[in-house]
């Protein structure tokens, strides 16, 4: 037991940073779907909500950025 445990080198919050992204990418399909819903059933909204599913992409893309670059730069 101990001979695969020497095997394995690295930082588990690697890892975790990389399960983490999968978050963001769930958040991306909700606001764009839930986005092509709203502009479906109100059309003449579109500016608002166009704007909104930007900004809301922008910060949920932010944060899966965050998840692929914290492992290099953190990871040892």
């Amino acid at each position: 037991m101990s001979l695969l445990a020497e095997g394995v080198t690295g930082s588990l919050g690697s890892i975790g940073y990389g399960l983490a992204a999968i978050g963001p990418g769930i958040g991306v399909g909700i606001i764009f779907g839930q986005g092509v819903q709203a502009i479906a059933r109100q059309p003449e909204a579109y500016g608002v909500i166009r704007q909104n599913m930007i900004l809301g992409f922008a910060l949920t893309e932010a944060l899966a950025l965050i998840g692929f670059v914290a492992p290099f730069v953190f990871g040892v």
